[in-house]
């Protein structure tokens, strides 16, 4: 009895599932994440360098409009955004989405960086379960599928 191994047709690797465009999807979707998560740092180093020398956005105040490092954080937000969108147009919405909360760790890790906050256990754990979340989502994203009709 003559066996031939089909194992491809009935579980794929998910190197076969990863088209050209997934990955292009997925390069899209991790600079998206980046510069979001960046535009949050950039934004507050811009407040808090608007706040020193005018009145704060807290206080009603509007000082941060005329400083251009809160500007350069609004561009990369928009970038990010802007990379988001397009992700979307080259990979299905299931590996997309869980690549977002991406954005949330490397902000947290930048603040904790740049801006010199403390990053709590709880933080810490809260990164980590957003990593393992997202890589097990994308990992194990249904095949998409063709349009019948």
């Amino acid at each position: 009895m003559a066996t031939t191994s089909s194992s491809s047709s009935t579980s794929p690797s998910w190197r076969e599932g990863m088209s050209s465009d997934n990955i292009k999807g997925l390069v899209l979707a991790l600079s998206s994440s980046f510069f979001i998560g960046a535009s949050f740092i950039v934004k507050k180093k811009g407040l808090k360098k608007a706040g020193a020398t005018g009145i704060r956005a807290g206080s009603g105040g509007y000082s941060y409009l005329y400083e251009p490092l809160w500007w350069v954080g609004m561009i990369t937000m928009i970038v990010g955004e802007i990379a988001n969108f397009a992700a979307y147009a080259f990979a299905p919405a299931i590996l997309v989405t869980p690549l977002g909360a991406l954005s949330i760790i490397i902000s947290a890790a930048l603040a904790h960086i740049i801006l010199r906050e403390r990053l709590h256990i709880f933080g810490v754990l809260g990164c980590a379960l957003c990593v393992v979340g997202s890589t097990t989502i994308v990992l194990h994203a249904p095949q998409e599928r063709a349009i019948e009709s």
